[in-house]
This record gives C-alpha cells, structure tokens and sequence, in this order.
C-alpha cells in the first residue's frame, strides 16, 4: 500500500499543544521552611549532576524539583522550553551532552528556540554546563553556563550558586548525593562511556527501579536479548549514569565460567582483603565481603556476556549490593534473576542514533536505514559510521544489502567489542554443533521472509525435513532452543505451552543464508514452497482467508517461487496476487506482478494460461492505482492476440475484453466503455449463463458504465437486479453484494432518492466494516458515500466530519495521489466550503485539481470537474471574478470530454450561468467524481 506523501492536504488550524509541566522528580529535603522555587531541568545522561545539583540548593533553603528533559521529537522546542516556566519560580538547565538531543534537534534549532524563549521570560532562566563546551550551541553559550567541571566539588558548587545570584558559601554538612566527578572507591573493568548513546531512558529507569527496590540478597537483574541489540551497551550507560550511588563497581567479562571467577577474585585486593594466593580462596573472601556489606555496603557487580548460567550462576554474591547481567539465555530466569528483555531501539531512538553517527543523512534517510536494518543498534553503528565516511547513497546501500550482508561493508565502532558477523557466526556454529534440529530449522526460517514466521507454515513442510517439521513436540523443542539463546524471538500462547510464531531478525537472516551452500539451499527452498502450495487456501476472493494470503504472500519471493517451475509455483503466487488486489494492497501487489512477469516471460511462451492470468492480475493492479494507460495498451494488446486466433467469445477473451472496458472507463472513453460493456455481458450470458457469478460481474460492470455517461435510471435498475442475484448466489455479506449496494445507493442518491439512499448507505458501512474492516479502500468508499448521503438530507456539518476522518485515512493508507484519495479530497473540499473553512476548501480543491492533472492528464474530466470546484472555491472566498474564468474554461473542456447534455456538462452550465447572474452560492452544484 502506498505511504502517504510529505505534504498532504490542509489541516484545521488548532493550538499548539501545552508543553510539558516540570513535576518534581524526588521528595525536598526536610529542613527550614521552603524558600524560593528553581526548577532543576537536566536530561537522562546528567542525571547524577541534577541529584547533586538540587540536593546543594535545597541545602541553602531552596526548594529544588528536578525535571526530566526528553520532550518528543514532535514537540516545537519552543514550546517545551516555555513549558519550564509554568510551575512558577526560576529555570535552572544543566547542560549535559544529551540535553540537546543530538541527532534530533539542530543547533540551529536550540538557538532560535533559546533566544525567543529567555526573551519573552526575562530573569527566569540560569543555566550551568556538564559538558565540554564546544558541545554548546550558540544560543547556549549566550546564557553565559556556570561549568562545573573544571574542578572539585567546593568550587562547583560556588559556581552553581554565583550563577543564581546566591552567597557563594558552601553548605555546611556532610552526606548526600557524591559529586559526579568523584569516582566510586573502587572501580573497574568498566567500559568508557559511549558518547553516542541514545534513548532508552525507560529502559534504563526501570533496571534502577528494580534493582533499587528489590529486597536485600535478590537484587539481581538481567537483561537478556539477541546478540547486537545493545545490553553491554545498556549496562554501561547504567553504571555510569547511576555510579554516585554505588561506593564499588565491578565489571566482569562473564563468557566463561574459567575467566568470570579470575576477574572476580582479583577485586580482593580492591577491597583491602588479605587471603590466600589461589584464585579458590580470594573468590570465597570477596563473597563473603560483598555479603556482609564490609567495607562497603553499596556495591554494583556486572556479568556482561554470561550466555552460560550453570557456568557462573555460583558468582552472584548476596547482601545488600545489585548485580546487573547480560545474556542470551533465557535460563536465567531458573536463578532467581529479574529477567529484563532489552528490545531492539524505538523508531525515533534509531534515527536520533543514526544521525549521531553520520550527521550527513537527513531523518528521511536515517527512517530508510533504521527501518532495513530493523533498528538493531550495533548494525546501526557499524552501517552509519561506514555510510557517514563514504560518499555512498542510503538508497544505493539499501539496494547493496539486498544482494546479501556479503556485499554490504560495515565498519567495526569502537565502541562495541566485535562486528555483528562475528558476534553471531560463534553462537549460530554452536547451535549447528550441540543441536542439530535447532540449526536446521534456523536454516528453514532464513529461507522465508525476514520477519514473523508461523509455525503453521513450518509444520508445512516435508521432503527431508519431515521427521523434525511433522513432529510438534520435537519441532517445539527446537524451537524453545533457539528462543533461549535469543537467535529467535518467540510468540506463544497465553498459558505460555506453546510457541506459534518466531521473528528471525532480517540480518541475522542474511547471515545464516548465506552460511548455506547454493546447492544446498536449493534444497531448503523447494521444502519451503511445497509448504507456501499447501497453505495456499485457494479461495483469495473470500475475506475470510485473507490472514492466510497475508502470512504466505511475504515468503513467495525468498523461497524462489518465481523462479521455479510455474507449473509447481503459479496457483500461490496468482492468488496472491488477487488477494493483494482485493485487500487493497496495491504496492505489495505490483511488485510481485512485474518480478513474476519478468521471469515468466523467460519461463513461460507469451500465450500460455499462467501468462494470460498473470496479465489480467497485473492490470487489475495497474488499474487501481489509476495508471489507466498503461493498463490500456496490456489489456487491448492481449484482446486483439485473442481475437485473432478464436472465432467465438469464452472465458479468456470475455475477461481480456472487460478489463479493456475498465481501462477505457478510467480514461474517460465512457461510449466505447459502455459498447464493450455490453459485449461482455452478452457474451457471458451466453457462455456462463444469466445466474452465474461472472455474469452478474458483467451487469456491474455495464451498470458502471451507464453511471459515467449520465444514464442514472438505467444504471439504478440494472444495479438492483444483480444486488438482488448476488445476495442470493454469494450471500448478504460476500465483498460483491456489498459492492453492490454501494452502487446501488449511489443510483439511489443520484436519482434523488436520498432517504432510501442515507438509511441504505448506513447499513453497508456498518457491513463494510464488520466483513472487510474500517481500512479497506471498499470501505472508505462506503464512508465517502456516507458522507455525501448525509450532505444530501441537510446533514452538512455532520457530512464534513466524516468526509474529513475518511480523507485524512485514506492519504495515509492509500498516499495523496490514488484515485481514491482524490475522490474523497473532492466531496471534502466542496463540504469544507460550506460548512467549514472557505480557505481551507479553497487550499483543499487546489491540491485536489493539481493531482487529478497529474494522474489523468489536462482533458481528464475529472481533472476538469476538479478544475470547477475549485472555481467555486474562488467564489466562496470572494473571488468571482477568478472564479468566473475558471467556470467558462471548465465547461469548454467538459463539453468537449462528455457531451454538452451529460449532467456533469450541465451542472458546469448551470454554475456558469449562476455565477454570471451572481445568484448565492447555495445555487451551484459541485462536481462529483464516480467510481470507474
């Protein structure tokens, strides 16, 4: 489906959204009674300095909340900051480097927004720096920071209250926060901070928040995910934003059991601890000290990479200290941990991330990048910091890895500890080594589709592979394997016994695919598509299946489906091809059709049946997205080779001959539509007979035709019978008969039934949206019939509500230019102008003309209709004479598409004329685009 442009139609001016309250983030300390007010405001990574910061000033009687800064990406920076001011009192910022959300915010930005905002609230903000200050943009530098880090803590402090105008004494007193530059007693192993660390703040308040209220001897939490998704990197950033409250942090490299008890006992020496020389007797005296909290108390051990629980589960110490672990394995969840899944980044992290990393890519390509690579941070950094250093494209490196991770070079940053090929091509040779059915499997996954794979599909296939796939408790077993060691992430049911979906993520895909020989692969593959046959339903016309072809259609192309015989592939991939048509998937569908037609042709001679029904496929598609001509010359090119090998009408050349009469529709030839219209309904009552579903078809089809030309009355009866045929053969609730009861209300309201056209036009829209759903392209048809139902029985304001709701889905469903689209922009700018915003309308119909030119060329005369609606905008915005010259041009170009004595010829006169006698604008008569 296609993604909604950048710039889409005009919205209703609303105010802006109320900036953030500051609310304090921890109790004042108790002590005189309060004085003055001054909000601390200080991001995630400055968090130990706004602790510090407010416990100096609540000393010196201030009354001190902090503020957590991370306004959204969508907020106007103006507005946030603003927003610091609403609690009353003086504004404090401390400028870390993530204050200023890099990747997110320009500098350009922060200085306009900083300027306007001290300008308008003189007096009321102060700000000090934690930062080095060539990280300040220049409107920060403008405030004149106190910066706290050139020296100790009694200096930054005298600074800190000089900047606020207080006396520069020194609060007496001890305790309280540390000073952020003062190290824990004891410290090491711990990686240096990684300077472009993004996002995960809740993440990172919840593992403070668990560890911090957990009881005495269980503080123990780990964070567990895939390899490349950033727990290390977690972790760090933990212990270095929360590392004041901690007198020793220990980091230990926990791969082996062997490695993790050496770095463990050699914090004996750190704790002052006199024992034996063995690494035995140094590791049982560092236990029992961290146990009973002596020489500290406040301790902080971290096990990163311990992916073998048996192995070190032995090292967690007890007492009153918090260990943090990194790993893998699910197992750990039998050992008393708190397990903390570590997801991959939010999409508004990844391109914060991405744009740290390579400051030349816009968001747009920072999205593109971020999406690809499924918003895994190490793949981020690695791809961004090779992508920043190069002069190479997004689009040309995303094209790049389509060719396989082979082709696309990374870079190995310096802040993690390997490249994401090596970090996986250990474990994932374990796994072939230690478990044989678990790496198989993984091989059949890489297979299918990057992303969620049912296990339905995989309990589908046989050949080889049939003694692990046929067997549920042994495939569930391997299953569960490769979920504990976080090569898959798993979907189970709700009691939790069984898993009925995994997610491969799409590099760790690209990797084990590639480990496999060609020929090997091959082998997997054709396993893979006789399970895509089984599980094709073979009814794409019934909504019902629809979830089954959504589930099958993304795995069609890695299986080499099109590549394959089409005698053993054609059936699947066909009818998804018709399910992509009628669920309104257009863009998905396409791109099938043209890469199956491109290998078919090669496959296949030209007038073979596959070849026939991949063209009528292909054009159905082509068609609803309103490209018309080039529909035109495939289905006329296909009729005529037809024509001129069989003498008499049958099934191929019936079906050619009515997806030519649609294509002529949509191009406005309404009287050669019609005749062909005509020839096909004959001939199928002929071949099929008068009952049958492709007759019925083609009275729809010729009733459509009668519509375009202004034939209402004949259109309106030949409706009603085949709603009538249709209940009976498919039933009330098949997608057809709803079809057609849209068709027929709108005979209903064009014939000026409009009563029985609103009470019939609501009942459908609640049967749209039961069968098909609220999205469906046939459902926001119903609603734009709705609409104009309802603007018909006086119900104006009403009408444009949901004529607005249903324009604002399909621009993002559909993307601003489908035919579509543009049919509900056109009733919405028409109601706009009457009830709502005559500029508004006047922009709307402008948008509306511009991209009916676009899609159906000049003499179109829905690019004409649109042309006279915006006149009539012109008009309502009071300019007649504008909206003169546009009426006259308009009816010139209708006349000559439609015929003077077509309705929408004389409803364009009928507005001239008005216009030129300056009758109320109530008078006119908008033009209203039909369905082709």
């Amino acid at each position: 489906m296609a993604q909604p442009a950048e710039s889409t139609f005009p919205q209703r001016q609303t105010d802006a959204a109320s900036a953030r309250v500051p609310r304090p983030a921890r109790p004042v300390r108790p002590g005189p009674p309060p004085g003055p007010r001054v909000t601390v405001s200080v991001a995630g990574d400055g968090r130990a300095w706004g602790d510090w910061i407010a416990d100096r000033l609540e000393r010196h009687g201030l009354r001190a909340p902090l503020h957590h800064w991370d306004p959204p990406a969508a907020m106007e920076l103006r507005a946030a900051l603003a927003g610091l001011t609403l609690s009353g009192g003086r504004v404090l910022l401390v400028f870390s480097a993530g204050y200023f959300q890099p990747g997110v915010r320009t500098g350009r930005e922060w200085d306009a927004a900083l300027a306007a905002v001290t300008a308008a609230h003189p007096g009321r903000f102060a700000a000090v720096s934690v930062t080095d200050p060539g990280n300040l943009p220049r409107g920060a530098t403008a405030l004149g920071p106190a910066q706290l880090t050139e020296a100790g803590a009694h200096h930054a402090e005298r600074l800190l209250l000089r900047r606020l105008g207080l006396p520069d004494t020194p609060a007496p007193g001890t305790g309280g926060p540390r000073f952020p530059l003062d190290a824990p007693d004891v410290w090491g192993g711990v990686p240096r901070r990684n300077p472009r660390f993004t996002g995960r703040a809740a993440l990172l308040a919840r593992i403070h928040r668990r560890l911090a209220g957990s009881v005495r001897g269980a503080a123990v939490c780990t964070l567990l995910g895939m390899a490349g998704v950033g727990k290390t990197q977690l972790a760090a950033e933990y212990v270095h934003r929360f590392a004041t409250e901690y007198d020793v942090v220990w980091w230990i490299a926990a791969g082996t059991g062997e490695e993790a008890r050496r770095q463990l006992a050699g914090l004996a020496t750190e704790l002052g601890i006199r024992s034996g020389t063995g690494t035995a007797e140094r590791l049982r005296a560092v236990m029992d000290a961290l146990r009973r909290g002596e020489p500290y108390h406040r301790w902080l051990l971290v096990l990163d990479g311990a992916d073998d629980p048996e192995a070190v589960a032995g090292l967690l110490p007890s007492g009153s200290g918090h260990v943090l672990i990194t790993s893998r394995n699910r197992s750990w969840d039998t050992y008393n941990t708190l397990l903390l899944p570590v997801p991959v980044l939010d999409r508004p992290e990844s391109i914060a991330f991405v744009r740290r990393r390579a400051p030349r890519l816009d968001a747009a390509e920072a999205g593109r990048l971020a999406a690809a690579l499924e918003d895994l941070p190490l793949l981020l950094d690695q791809t961004a910091g090779w992508l920043n250093d190069s002069d190479m494209s997004v689009g040309s490196y995303l094209r790049l890895l389509e060719g396989g991770i082979g082709d696309a070079r990374t870079v190995v940053a310096e802040d993690f500890p390997m490249t994401f090929a090596a970090a996986w091509t250990a474990l994932l040779d374990r796994i072939a080594e230690t478990a044989p059915d678990a790496g198989e499997l993984l091989r059949l996954c890489a297979v299918l589709a990057p992303g969620t794979v049912p296990v339905t599909l995989l309990g589908r296939i046989r050949g080889d592979f049939a003694p692990l796939t046929g067997d549920p408790r042994r495939l569930q077993d391997a299953l569960r394997l490769l979920a504990r060691y976080s090569v898959v992430d798993a979907m189970e049911t709700a009691d939790g016994t069984e898993i009925t979906g995994v997610h491969l993520h799409r590099m760790v895909r690209l990797l084990v695919r590639e480990g496999v020989p060609a020929p090997e692969r091959e082998r997997y593959e054709r396993a893979v598509r006789g399970a895509l046959a089984a599980a094709d339903p073979g009814r794409p016309d019934d909504p019902a299946d629809w979830p089954a072809y959504a589930a099958l259609l993304p795995h069609l192309l890695p299986s080499g489906a099109l590549e394959a015989d089409p005698e053993e592939t054609a059936r699947p991939v066909l009818n998804c091809l018709r399910y992509a048509y009628l669920a309104g998937i257009q863009d998905t569908g396409l791109a099938l059709a043209r890469r199956a037609d491109r290998t078919w042709r090669l496959l296949l001679p030209e007038d073979h049946p596959r070849r026939l029904d991949l063209l009528h496929a292909h054009a159905n598609l082509l068609r609803a997205t309103g490209q018309y001509a080039a529909c035109e010359e495939l289905d006329r090119a296909a009729l005529e080779r037809l024509l001129g090998r069989r003498s008499t009408p049958d099934s191929d050349i019936l079906r050619a001959a009515t997806a030519l009469a649609a294509d002529l529709r949509g191009l406005a030839r309404l009287q050669e539509a019609l005749e062909l219209s005509r020839y096909v309904l004959d001939g199928s009552r002929q071949t099929f007979g008068e009952g049958d579903a492709r007759t019925l078809a083609a009275q729809n089809n010729t009733a459509v035709s009668l519509r375009l030309l202004g034939a209402y009355d004949e259109a309106l009866d030949l409706d009603l019978r085949t709603l009538r045929a249709r209940r009976r053969l498919l039933g009330p609730g098949h997608p057809w008969t709803l079809y057609s009861e849209l068709h027929y209300a709108t005979d209903l309201r064009l014939t000026g039934r409009t009563e029985a056209a609103l009470e019939l036009q609501e009942r459908t829209v609640r049967s749209h949206h039961r069968v098909l759903g609220a999205d469906h392209p046939q459902s926001l048809r119903a609603g734009h019939g709705l609409a104009l139902c309802r603007r018909g029985a006086g119900q104006g304001e009403r009408a444009r509500q949901g004529m607005e709701r249903l324009l604002e889905r399909a621009v993002r469903l559909l993307g601003r230019r489908d035919p579509l689209t543009l049919m509900t922009a056109a009733g919405f700018c028409c109601l706009e102008r009457e009830s709502g915003d005559p500029e508004r309308a006047l922009a709307t119909a402008e948008l509306t003309y511009t991209g009916y030119r676009e899609l159906l060329g000049p003499a179109h005369p829905y690019t004409v209709g649109s042309d006279a609606n915006h006149a009539l905008a012109l008009l309502a915005a009071g300019d007649r004479a504008a909206a003169l010259g546009s009426l006259s041009r308009a009816l010139l170009a209708m006349e000559a598409a439609v015929g003077p004595s077509h309705p929408w010829a004389l409803d364009l006169a009928h507005n001239t004329r008005s216009t030129e006698a300056d009758l109320p604008p109530y008078q006119l008569r908008d033009f209203e685009p039909l369905t082709i």
